[in-house]
């Protein structure tokens, strides 16, 4: 049977059945898949494949590998452990796989904090690069996310702007000695209303007036498709601050195939451009348990078939 068709088989008898994929069956299938070369860099997160896997994030990280992922994302990596952190970079390193971004500060979802221009807000920060500089030394990683978190009600767009890009150029000089890099992601006016940042001509903006390699955009698909769309021609005006890709489709937030994106047109696109970062699988699973888990790996490699 084609691979297409088993996963299209199994899923729809575990959610008609309500029973888990055997484990014979994902062993099988897993066996035949192994070792897969993708054009592109994705990347998974923890608990993707948790059921195929095991809960323990070493395993995670090993069949992340064996199904031919070569990067790896973990927004939660600053709050885990010294211990965890290193583990997780040197099973990294041994596997050959790209830390992709973490976060690097805290965010603030209901309050203004960078576009305030609170110098105390501002000084918090800062202080929160520095420590991220430390973590991304540790795990290897070249990217970390920040969110300039929410608009300020009382103040003019052009002054918040402003506040903005000065917390930025500040930030950029801490982290460019390190040749690290802060990825601004604009996010959606439906899941997260009110944020200062939304728009990708925004956030092109804002980096060309921070001015610095340190200061780059993290363009997410499915915050974009829902906020604007026109997909190809935004990622094609943004694409010299473009430093990293995240991914979901829409409807949903699930891998791509389960929603509206022609997502192999727009790794195509990326591809064809001669990207070589990260695109970090910033999404659910369509599918609950050992089934959903290998939807998604599917999903993959039918978009990346190009």
């Amino acid at each position: 049977m084609e691979r297409r068709a088993f996963i299209k088989k199994t899923t729809a008898a575990t959610s008609a059945l309500g029973l888990s994929f055997s484990s014979l069956q994902a062993l099988d299938f897993i066996k035949s898949t192994t070792g897969h070369t993708f054009n592109l860099k994705y990347a998974p997160h923890l608990d993707m494949f948790k059921h195929l896997a095991g809960n323990d994030p070493i395993d995670q990280l090993n069949f992340m590998a064996d199904q031919g992922f070569t990067a790896f994302e973990d927004n939660n990596m600053k709050s885990r452990s010294l211990e965890l952190q290193e583990s997780m970079a040197k099973t990294m390193v041994n596997r050959n796989m790209t830390m992709g971004v973490f976060v690097a500060h805290k965010i603030y979802w209901k309050e203004p904090n960078l576009a305030s221009g609170d110098l105390s807000m501002r000084e918090a920060f800062l202080k929160e690069i520095k420590s991220s500089v430390e973590v991304a030394k540790r795990v290897n990683a070249k990217w970390m996310t920040v969110v300039p978190g929410h608009v300020d009600l009382r103040q003019n767009m052009n002054y918040q702007t402003q506040h903005v890009i000065e917390s930025l150029k500040q930030a950029s000089a801490i982290l460019e000695p390190h040749n690290l890099t802060m990825v601004l992601e604009p996010l959606n006016f439906r899941n997260h209303p009110g944020l200062f940042l939304s728009q990708s001509p925004q956030a092109y903006q804002i980096c060309k007036a921070v001015n610095s390699p340190a200061c780059k955009i993290l363009f997410d698909i499915y915050h974009q498709q829902i906020q604007e769309g026109n997909l190809i021609p935004n990622i094609e005006q943004c694409w010299d601050e473009i430093a990293y890709f995240q991914i979901g489709d829409n409807p949903g937030r699930h891998e791509p195939t389960t929603g509206e994106i022609n997502y192999k047109n727009v790794f195509k696109f990326i591809h064809s451009k001669g990207y070589n970062g990260i695109l970090g699988m910033e999404h659910g699973n369509s599918v609950e348990g050992r089934a959903g888990e290998l939807k998604v790996i599917e999903a993959y490699k039918d978009t990346d078939n190009f």
